[in-house]
């Protein structure tokens, strides 16, 4: 009898949680279809207001972008209108209305056009086309940004479709999503000639809007809205049979362009974690990391100790190990310059010291002072080919591209007391470079420069 009670007590607990459970993940008790229906219906329009409050959105966006001020792009995101269209998209698709299908892809389209155009202009103003991190951030998308389209999609449709809408969620997943910059981006890629801009930025965009409309798409089924009704039975067939298509036709490259990122995504992680694990083990600074999934290209630049064909080898191997196989290493690196540079100033020392040994004895110093000169004169040859100025040149133009020009010389220095020779390079700028990002370099390459050439010496300048 005690048992039979400790059961139907155990059994009502487990009911009660599953009760418990379902609602609090429950979306379907408080959805209201037709309501939801008629506010995406109503929001897809880019014509009078939308399309006015559309244009001051994206030149609000656009100014920020060019300022590099985030908190001016996420309030025109705040006001954009951008989310309508898509939504439509996504809702047509779920509840098979052709028409409205072909309204929401109009007003889809004229959304687009406008952007980029509006866009377009404010960058073909000279004044605003110098490149930010905040344009630069909008042409390389990742798998994150599928995750982040692909959720807020969700909640998104999930709060439209609730009897008490709530408006944070809408502004809230308008910024996450981030709809609007790309856009801006893609008008600076057109307005400048900037190709990779352009086609970086479309791409950002066509993900936010593939996925936020699957995302609507499935969420309509899941609450199984209802179906668009037709008296003709062959025209609901027809009609079924478009929708399905252009159903799987937004689906189909959502999974492929996941799965494309997600390759790319860890790709990039590998390569990171080998480069560290490079670093530790081989005791080198690595510089200017470059990868490229496509080619399967890793482009690095090493100070310090060279790497080796082996040591290449072996990166292969590992990267393989990892599940990437013909992977193309590119090194930059000036093998053997320290090395050499050691060696010198070890022959300077020993003879310096034999110098001190035999000061007494007049022959032998006489001997050694006219050694010690044919070794100062073969010291400045072997210098001047352990200083290859073309290669060091070469390699500081692969770090910071925006340099146009690098000179050298030795500048003497006194202060009337000691006289000094100070190696100094003078750097010449391309004029988008701003004046913060110059001093951070030029600190980052006479650090470099110091190491490479084992003098505390050096400086670097700007050549005006």
């Amino acid at each position: 009898m005690e048992n039979d009670n400790t059961s139907k007590t155990f059994s009502e607990i487990i009911k009660q949680l599953k009760e418990f459970v379902i609602a609090v993940f429950d979306i379907s008790r408080d959805s209201d279809k037709t309501a939801t229906i008629e506010d995406i219906k109503s929001g897809i329009y880019m014509k009078g207001t939308s399309a006015w409050v559309l244009i001051f959105s994206i030149l609000i966006a656009s100014a920020g972008l060019n300022t590099g001020s985030a908190p001016v792009v996420i309030g025109a995101m705040l006001i954009s209108p951008l989310m309508g269209p898509i939504l439509g998209i996504g809702l047509s698709l779920g509840i098979n209305n052709i028409d409205f299908l072909k309204k929401a892809l109009t007003n889809f389209a004229v959304m687009v056009v406008l952007s980029l155009l509006t866009s377009f202009l404010f960058f073909s103003i000279p004044m605003f086309q110098n490149e930010t991190n905040e344009l630069i951030n909008r042409t390389i998308p990742d798998v994150r940004d599928v995750i982040i389209a692909f959720s807020g999609g969700l909640a998104l449709i999930v709060a439209l479709s609730q009897r008490n809408k709530s408006l944070n969620t809408i502004a809230g997943v308008a910024i996450a999503t981030a709809l609007m910059p790309p856009l801006c981006t893609a008008g600076y890629g057109l307005a400048t000639g900037k190709w990779h801009f352009f086609g970086g930025a479309m791409f950002l965009f066509s993900i936010n809007t593939i996925f936020i409309a699957s995302a609507t798409f499935i969420i309509v089924r899941f609450l199984k809205f209802p179906y668009e009704a037709y008296a003709d039975s062959n025209r609901r067939k027809r009609i079924s049979q478009v929708i399905s298509f252009f159903a799987l036709a937004i689906l189909v490259p959502s999974i492929y362009m996941f799965y494309g990122l997600y390759k790319k995504s860890d790709f990039t992680q590998k390569v990171t974690l080998l480069i560290e694990k490079v670093k530790k083990e081989q005791g080198i600074l690595i510089l200017d990391v470059n990868t490229d999934y496509t080619t399967k290209k890793i482009e690095f630049a090493v100070i310090g100790k060279s790497l080796s064909k082996d040591d290449i080898s072996t990166f292969k191997q590992e990267m393989k190990q990892l599940g990437y196989e013909d992977c193309n290493f590119k090194v930059l690196q000036n093998a053997g310059n320290i090395e050499t540079i050691n060696k010198i100033n070890e022959i300077e020392s020993s003879f310096l010291s034999n110098q001190q040994l035999l000061v007494k004895k007049e022959a032998i110093l006489l001997e050694k002072d006219k050694e010690i000169f044919e070794l100062k004169n073969l010291l400045s040859v072997k210098k001047e080919k352990v200083f290859p100025f073309n290669d060091i040149a070469k390699e500081i133009k692969s770090l910071r591209p925006e340099i146009e020009e690098v000179t050298f010389s030795d500048a003497i220095k006194t202060n009337f007391s000691k006289t000094d020779t100070i190696p100094t390079f003078l750097i010449k700028w391309n004029k988008k470079v701003k004046t913060k990002e110059k001093e951070e370099t030029s600190k980052t390459l006479q650090n470099w420069l110091r190491t490479k050439l084992k003098s505390d010496k050096i400086i670097i300048k700007e050549d005006h």
